[in-house]
Formats: structure tokens, sequence, C-alpha cells
């Protein structure tokens, strides 16, 4: 398949979800530029990826570094056509947790790194998609942004962490609201919203017996915790032209986790 060929995506993050997906996009001819904080992870991926794709390292938190990006994007290759914004954190560590525990210090760099990196990322490539002609396909861009099933659909036991829930509910509303927006512009937003899947953030959770036994309930189509190739289809679906009449969705891709139940607890 070549459903992307010709066209440069940006991909930010490098690990995991992120990772899996630049591998499948420039598969399908895709010339990838990936971004995350981490250097090593960044060459790493590149390393795979091959010499028609590039990237760099970069604090996706501050603005000037996510223009520097996207304007060494288009140096390279011209345009940019799709972002797969990818790139997260979990804030436990942080400090995030319930509200009555969650530090102020968690609550904000938990919105930075989830909420105002993605803005920052969908301002700049939205400028840039405003700013070039429009592709073969009559449209100037597609953007695609990260969320999580615990936006809509908590799980209070396990996953207490409301920082990042409102980050990720912050996404969806920000997405949709653009998706109107830029919809005459011939620029797309969707969102992905996965489960629980086994990247590096969530090592916690694939180390926990419990946590571990609860997906095996709460994502019966995957018998417990998702692979990130398990979101790779949807993905590069609501980023190419199979997709060019879709926008402002949010698409759960959860093994099931929105429509089972938990398992039950005393």
């Amino acid at each position: 398949m070549s459903r992307f060929a010709g066209r440069t995506v940006l991909v930010t993050g490098s690990t995991g979800i992120a990772a899996a997906a630049a591998l499948a996009l420039h598969e399908e001819g895709a010339r990838v530029f990936v971004v995350s904080r981490t250097a090593e992870h960044v060459d790493d991926l590149l390393r795979q990826l091959g010499a028609t794709c590039a990237g760099r390292a970069a604090d996706l938190t501050h603005e000037g570094a996510v223009q520097s990006v996207i304007d060494e994007l288009v140096r390279k290759f011209g345009r940019l056509d799709c972002v797969y914004n990818v790139a997260g954190i979990s804030g436990r560590r942080l400090g995030d947790g319930p509200v009555h525990e969650m530090t102020l210090d968690g609550w904000n760099q938990t919105l930075a790194n989830n909420a105002t990196s993605q803005f920052l990322v969908c301002r700049a490539a939205i400028k840039q998609m405003l700013a070039q002609e429009p592709a073969a396909n009559g449209q100037k861009g597609a953007l695609l942004n990260m969320s999580s099933t615990l936006a809509r659909h908590p799980e209070p036991t396990h996953f207490a962490t409301h920082g990042y829930a409102a980050s990720k509910g912050a996404i969806e509303s920000f997405s949709r609201a653009m998706a109107a927006y830029y919809a005459p512009y011939g620029i797309r937003v969707n969102v992905i919203a996965p489960g629980l899947v086994a990247t590096p953030m969530s090592q916690r959770a694939q180390q926990d017996p419990q946590i571990l036994a609860y997906a095996q309930v709460r994502q019966p189509l995957a018998n417990g915790i998702l692979q990130p190739n398990d979101l790779t289809g949807a993905a590069l679906f609501l980023l190419c032209d199979d997709a060019r009449m879709i926008t402002g969705q949010v698409l759960d891709v959860d093994g099931g986790w929105s429509v089972s139940e938990g398992p039950e607890t005393n």
C-alpha cells in the first residue's frame, strides 16, 4: 500500500505508539519527521526509518522549539501534510493524582506536556498548512491528536490521575473546535482515544498484577493490555484520504474499555 506516497507526516513521540505509527507510515510511502524530547529515542527510530526520513529532539512545551521543528521540516520536505500528535506524559511522578492530593506543579506539568504541547504543535502546523497549496485531494492537511479513554471513561481505583484526565478532555474539546473552524480551509482534525497500551509510559500498570487482571475484563478484545500496533491501523486511516470526509471525531481504540465494566470490587 502507498496511501502516503509523497506525503510528509510529522509524528510527535519516538517510542511505543508513535514509533509503531512512524514505521507503518514510512512503509506506506510517507516522508516521516519524528520529534520528541529524548534524542537517543529519536536517533534509534531514525535508524529504523532510514535516510528518507528525518527528525530531532525538542521540548514541545516551548513555542520556539515547536516552530523551529516545523521550519526544519518544511526546509527539508517542502510541505507538511499530516500530524500525528502522540507525545505526552503520565504526571503521576510529578504530583498528579486524586485532586485532593494533587500538587499544583503536578497539574501544571501534566497540562503543559499533554494539552499545551499539542496546542503548540497544532498552531504551528495549521499556520503552515494554511500557507501552502492544497494537495491532490483538494485539502491542505490532516491532524490526529492523542486523547485517552480516561477522558470520558474514568477508572477511580487504578487510574486516579485527575490532571491527566483533564488534559485529555481538553485535547478532545480543543480538537472539535478546531475541526469546525478549519473544515472550510480543507484541514481535518480528529482524535484517537486509546485504552491501556503497553508503552514505556505504562510500565507501572504493566507490572501490577491487579491492573493486569482488571485489563483482561475491561479490555476484552485484547484480553489484557493493547499493543502499540493495535492503534496503527486506525491512526493511519484517520490521516489518509480514505477518511477525507471525516473531521471532528473521537475514535475509541480501547479493546472494549468504553463498553465494558471492570471487575467487581468489595
